[in-house]
């Protein structure tokens, strides 16, 4: 068992989780980070087009060669854009990963983050108290972020008509929204999820494990309420190459074990990393998309269940409750774990931490105690985090106040205790969607 210690600057607070680690902190490649895990990376059109998660990465010579050689035959390119790295490459095309140096010059009504900034903008900064409940202040922080593009050359061998009818296509495609989410109402909520909850029961009804569920792996057709489960490409049957983890063990028998642990390596818990670490190494399938991950996989357990799903789908409903993609958006796994900390807290994540014989440790000042409550993280996110017109605070309404719940169900950090596919379809928040519709079309029929 080894750890995995994160980067850290001199003078600020770091982090530290203890876990059977068999690559160094910030080593390890994510399976499953397909296009959309990266905003920048789902353009292109080219179906024999490999993308890769290394678009924040200082590129390597062959890569800087490859951007240098661009810069030089496409005259004008660098005032107009800076490459960063390549994203994709293909049979007829390469993607570029590239900052809009000219972003302010344009008309940015497409984009919803411009159009709607001052709809979106964070509450004022609070004081930060350490283990109170009011907003994090590393929430609350927004800068003027740079704009990314996707620029794909493509290659002269390919067929002009198909360049042709891919620049037209384009062209009518100009101006749609992609944004629905934004616009989903608790009824509309309710559908999607019924959907996507019916999915995931029949799924789990097989033992089987999805592991990457996200927005665009459910295809979901919003006239006909009803969504498509796609992309089983990392899925597995529950139990595959998988070994005991003391989750599974009462509370009582976890804490002797990991006392006999301690004893046995003649350590004792502290927030540190031995230089020498006999313990052998945990092996884990940590396989999906950044952001959508449970806390199980982040922390590698060794025995993962179709839970798994359930906390993803719960990623995808905090992402439209909170009309934010992504909510999660961290670069790593130790980051990860951070973000999740924050809403949580730091009590709730050495719970965590220790179901799956791992210990978490913190200094970041911004994670308190106790955490957020989710409601509270909605209305911020919202923008409703004041008082209305009678002075009194924002709440929630109780349709949404439901949903959360439900979110709240979604989100334990104990996979035991967390609700499965076939329990959500009881649960009230998606019991009953679109009966009453469908009553209503056959009434109107008649």
């Amino acid at each position: 068992m080894a750890s995995i210690k994160p980067q850290t600057r001199p003078k600020e607070p770091d982090v530290f989780f203890d876990v059977h680690g068999d690559q160094e902190y910030g080593s390890s490649t994510d399976e499953g980070e397909g296009p959309d895990a990266n905003s920048q990376s789902g353009y292109g059109s080219d179906p024999e087009i490999d993308y890769s998660e290394e678009s924040d990465d200082t590129p390597d010579e062959v890569v800087q060669e490859d951007i240098e050689k661009f810069k030089s035959t496409f005259k004008g390119i660098a005032q107009r854009f800076r490459l960063i790295n390549r994203i994709g490459e293909g049979t007829f095309s390469t993607v570029y990963k590239a900052e809009d140096l000219l972003y302010d010059k344009h008309d940015n009504q497409w984009d919803m983050e411009h159009k709607d900034a001052s709809k979106w903008a964070p509450p004022p900064l609070k004081r930060r108290r350490m283990g109170d409940d009011s907003i994090p202040a590393s929430m609350q922080r927004q800068s003027q972020k740079p704009k990314y593009v996707a620029i794909k050359k493509i290659y002269v061998t390919s067929s002009p008509i198909r360049i042709q009818n891919e620049l037209e296509l384009l062209h009518d495609l100009r101006g749609c929204d992609s944004d629905y989410f934004r616009e989903m109402t608790i009824a509309d909520m309710r559908l999607y999820f019924r959907s996507l909850f019916t999915a995931l029961a029949a799924v789990h009804r097989h033992d089987i494990l999805h592991r990457d569920i996200k927005p665009t792996n459910f295809l979901y057709d919003i006239h006909k309420s009803r969504g498509v489960l796609v992309d089983f490409g990392l899925a597995e049957k529950e139990g595959t190459d998988c070994a005991p983890c003391i989750c599974r063990d009462s509370s009582n028998e976890r804490r002797e074990k990991i006392q006999n642990a301690l004893t046995f390596t003649g350590q004792q818990p502290s927030t540190g990393y031995p230089k020498n670490d006999p313990r052998p190494s945990r092996r884990a399938n940590r396989a999906g998309t950044r952001g959508f991950r449970a806390p199980e996989v982040l922390l590698k357990c060794t025995d993962q269940t179709t839970k798994i799903d359930i906390w993803s789908a719960g990623v995808i409903l905090l992402t439209i409750l909170s009309r934010r993609f992504p909510f999660f958006n961290s670069a790593d796994d130790v980051e990860a774990l951070i973000e999740i900390a924050t809403i949580f807290g730091s009590r709730r994540m050495k719970a965590c931490a220790n179901l799956h014989g791992a210990v978490f440790e913190t200094t970041i000042p911004t994670i308190g105690e106790k955490g957020f409550h989710l409601e509270k993280i909605i209305l911020w996110a919202t923008n409703r985090s004041g008082k209305n017109e009678r002075g009194e605070e924002e709440k929630l309404p109780p349709d949404e106040l439901q949903a959360v719940k439900f979110l709240q169900r979604c989100f334990e950090l104990d996979p035991q205790r967390r609700i499965s596919a076939e329990e959500a379809l009881r649960h009230e928040f998606l019991a009953g969607a679109g009966e009453e519709g469908d009553y209503d079309d056959e009434v109107k029929m008649l």
